[in-house]
Parts: structure tokens; C-alpha cells; sequence
């Protein structure tokens, strides 16, 4: 008997949908259809069926060991919040002391536990009042005779959850990659601002290689990080070390590098520090003047992201941050009509797929090391 055979609908649809982006779905009726997926998440009752059939099927996307940043840090309060990381719907809440992130599901009647609310630092099921603590027992069934035991198996799903440089952070995995860097949110000489988060209709790796795109400055930003006279790009390094890749200087004209419309010479650096988040440092060419810039995006669903980002700089910083937010904004808003535009929204790993110059040099070590990592979500 064949190995699809001895499956359910459901558990063929799962065993498909995690070994390929596009797969064919089985309908009661068995005939098939083609659909995308970019990414799964297993239910444990239908991995331990696939694993008991055997096969190499369930290889999981390197994504679920990352940190993905979900929430405004200064926005989180008690009261508890639904998120979604790669397809998987979560709740955030805090309590006095630490923030937590719960699997968003009640055990008992798979209610979301983000509508309900924390109390004395337990969460509350919105349904039947069910309360966890932070390790996700649940010590408390109202509906429950005194003096009954609770049962071991009430408790929800844990993940790991942490406040890092002015987000909230979960880690859905079992092995979690370190979090990324950006020294410059704690030094007192520089000013650090949150912008965002922005919803996105695309997936996450065309948001990063946009980001990472320095040839589109001169035209989608024209007249503020680009000029089309000033189209052609210097020859520039791109190295792998401590764990990220970081370019050379690259020497850009700029007409209004930061919203101050003082236009000149400003060098780049790029750096790409995780599958899901880079960021660039700039400095004018005349000035001490640097100014940085990160970028982090959190897959949400199939073709649905949330971007969130970082303005850091080292001057004027007894002034507003509100002409630098705003500039930022107008750049995003360019940025994402562009983006949202392109076809296809997988992002193609197969170097043939599209046409590449010297000049998208970040996107190919993008590409490759995506491909390397094992990245299953939002490419092809």
C-alpha cells in the first residue's frame, strides 16, 4: 500500500503542504487542485501520524527557530493581544514583570485566550474563565468541584517571548537563534525611534530585498535618496562574517538623504542579520553626521507581513523626531506599492528565474543564503 493511501485528507493535505511551496490539494471527492503555500503549521497529533508512516516529508522551515518581532514593546500592556507568526495565531500579554506569548488556545474549547484579560498575573480563558500562569498551567476551573484535581493536561502552549530594543519578540521554535543586534538603541549618543509597524500584502524575503536594493533609490525615491542622473552604482564588497553579511562603503548622491533637504554624498553600509531583518548605516560624506536604519518584518500569513523599524541617529537630538518619521514614511509607502506589485510574490531562489546585475549583489547573497539556511516561507 502506498504511502498516501493509508492518509486522511487532512494529514495528505499537511504531508504535501510541508514538502513543496506549491502543492496539489486532495478534495473529498479526490480530484486535485493547485495552491501555494509558503508555509504550514503541523498540528502535533497529525506530525506524530506522518512520522509514524515514516518518510523525509517533515523537514520544518528554518523560520520557526528565529525571534520575529510582533509588537510595539511601548503598546503592550496588561491587557492581553492576538499576533500571527508564520500562520500560527498567538497571544501576548504582560504581566509586573516579564512579557509571555501563549499558543492563542484555550485547551478546552479552543476559544482565543487573547479576548480574554490578565488577572493577578494569570491569563483568563474569555469562555469558561480557565486561568494560567506564566508557565502556562492552569490553576484555576471554576466549573470544577472543590476539591478536585485539575487535570495535568490543562495547559496551554508556551512560547518563548522577550523585550529586546523596544519590540516584543516570540520564538515559536524549539531551538531559538539568537536575537539580532542594534547597538546603537542603547548608546546615548545616538536618538533611537520606533516607526511602524506597517501591514504589508506580500511576503517577507520581497520586503528584505527591497530593502537591500540600492538601484531602485534613484527612481521609486527620486528627488530625495536618488537621483536618475545619478543612476549608476560603484563597484562595492559584500563579506560574510560574525554571523551576518555586511558590504563596503557604498558612495551614493542624494538630494534630500534624510529630510532636511540637504543634499550630498552619503556612504552605505549594508548588513543583512537574519533571514527576516537587515539594516543599513549611512554617513554623509562632508559630516560626522551618521544615520542608521532597521528593519525587521514578521510573516504573518500567506502574503501578509507586518513591518517594523528603527530610525537611530547622532545629531540634532534635542529635536522633534517627527519630520524623520514622517520622511520615512513617505519612503515606505513608495516602497510597498512597488512591492506588492511584483510578481511572483514568492521570492525566487533559482538565480535563472530573473535577470541579475553586479549592482544587486546583496540580493544574490540574500538569495543564496536563504536557499542555504533552509528558508521555506515566502520564496520558491
Amino acid at each position: 500500500m502506498k504511502l498516501y493511501d493509508q492518509l486522511s485528507i487532512e494529514e495528505f493535505d499537511y504531508m504535501i503542504a510541508v514538502s513543496s511551496l506549491h502543492i496539489f490539494s486532495r478534495t473529498s471527492n479526490c480530484t486535485s487542485t493547485l495552491r501555494s503555500v509558503s508555509f504550514y503549521a503541523i498540528p502535533v497529533k497529525i506530525e506524530k501520524r506522518l512520522k509514524s508512516l515514516g518518510g523525509n516529508f517533515l523537514k520544518k522551515d528554518y523560520l520557526l527557530n528565529e525571534w520575529h518581532c510582533v509588537y510595539l514593546a511601548s503598546e503592550l500592556k496588561e491587557e492581553p493581544q492576538q499576533v500571527f507568526v508564520l500562520g500560527e495565531r498567538v497571544v501576548i500579554y504582560r504581566t509586573k514583570t516579564e512579557v509571555h506569548a501563549f499558543k492563542d488556545l484555550c485547551i478546552h474549547r479552543g476559544a482565543a485566550l487573547s479576548l480574554g484579560k490578565v488577572k493577578n498575573g494569570m491569563l483568563v480563558c474569555p469562555y469558561h474563565a480557565w486561568e494560567y500562569n506564566t508557565a502556562g498551567e492552569c490553576e484555576k476551573i471554576p466549573a470544577l468541584p472543590s476539591g478536585k484535581a485539575i487535570p495535568s493536561k490543562a495547559k496551554a502552549t508556551v512560547y518563548r517571548c522577550i523585550e529586546h530594543i523596544g519590540f516584543i519578540w516570540v520564538n515559536i521554535g524549539e531551538d531559538p537563534a539568537p536575537l539580532v543586534a542594534f547597538p546603537e538603541y542603547d548608546q546615548d549618543e545616538y536618538r533611537t525611534v520606533a516607526i511602524g509597524p506597517y501591514d504589508v500584502k506580500a511576503n517577507a524575503p520581497r520586503i528584505v530585498e527591497n530593502f537591500l536594493d540600492i538601484a531602485h533609490l534613484m527612481f521609486v525615491h527620486e528627488g530625495m535618496l536618488g537621483d536618475a542622473d545619478h543612476a549608476e552604482i560603484p563597484v562595492f564588497d559584500i563579506n560574510f562574517t560574525d554571523g551576518r553579511f555586511i558590504t563596503s562603503e557604498i558612495l551614493l548622491y542624494q538630494p534630500n538623504p534624510d529630510g532636511r533637504s540637504s543634499e550630498g554624498y552619503s556612504n552605505y553600509v549594508y548588513e543583512i542579520l537574519s533571514p527576516m531583518t537587515a539594516r543599513f548605516k549611512k554617513k554623509a560624506q562632508d559630516s560626522n553626521n551618521e544615520f542608521s536604519f532597521f528593519i525587521t518584518v514578521v510573516q504573518e500569513k500567506e502574503e501578509q507581513t507586518k513591518v517594523f523599524m528603527l530610525h537611530s541617529r547622532n545629531f540634532e537630538l534635542d529635536q522633534p523626531d517627527e519630520p524623520y518619521t514622517k520622511f520615512t514614511d513617505i519612503l515606505l509607502k513608495q516602497d510597498i506599492e512597488i512591492i506588492e506589485s511584483q510578481k511572483p510574490e514568492l521570492l525566487p531562489l533559482d538565480l535563472q528565474e530573473e535577470m541579475h546585475l553586479k549592482s544587486d549583489a546583496i540580493s544574490i547573497a540574500y538569495r543564496r543564503w536563504l536557499k542555504k539556511l533552509g528558508v521555506e516561507t515566502g520564496i520558491i
